[in-house]
């Protein structure tokens, strides 16, 4: 977070906190992305528009300590929960996932934990169902997503439900038959079982 910080991606400030390991976080102030959706204070076009932004925004940011020049960070968990819209601009928080790889499993991570909020959380569907579309139109589709390594992680996900891994295939179909046109074939193709 702090190299992030130092390259003007919107990140809450840490510092070490009294023990070995710990970190002290700050305090953000504002309601999450969901809540403003939930309000409607923010709109379905600027929630997708936003997230879109944060993972264009985190992709052009060179990787750390990686030698592929084709990876960034990569925060694998980007969703409307995760996104604080303070008083200074949005923030982006739980980076418990966060590594170095390549941007399109990124961007298929997002659009793949709405697709699944659609079919799986019926308090966060209607809202989930549409930023998807924003969210895909702003990314400029599906190409270039790498659909089924998101789906193959999701899958060994230890905090998701039989139900939501039950549902990743259709999450999947549901991505591609909401933005069909720029989808690739052999991006998306499941493992076979």
């Amino acid at each position: 977070m702090a190299y992030l910080a130092e390259h003007g991606y919107p990140v809450p400030a840490v510092w070490p906190g009294a023990a070995a390991g710990e970190l002290v976080m700050q305090r953000l102030s504002g309601p999450t992305m969901r809540e403003a959706l939930v309000a409607g204070t923010l709109s379905s076009e600027q929630a997708g528009g936003l997230l879109a932004g944060l993972l264009m925004r985190l992709h052009a940011i060179p990787p750390r300590v990686g030698a592929d020049p084709a990876h960034r960070i990569v925060h694998l968990d980007l969703h409307p929960e995760n996104v604080f819209l303070t008083t200074d601009g949005p923030v982006v928080i739980d980076w418990a996932t966060a590594q170095e790889g390549p941007p399109g499993l990124d961007t298929a991570m997002a659009a793949l934990i709405l697709a699944q909020a659609v079919l799986t959380m019926p308090a966060a569907a209607e809202i989930a169902r549409a930023v998807l579309p924003a969210l895909l139109r702003q990314l400029g589709g599906t190409d270039g997503m790498l659909l089924a390594e998101a789906r193959a992680r999701r899958a060994t996900n230890p905090t998701l439900t039989q139900v939501e891994i039950a549902a990743l295939d259709e999450a999947v179909a549901l991505i591609l038959t909401t933005c069909p046109a720029v989808a690739s074939p052999s991006r998306t193709r499941q493992p076979t079982r």
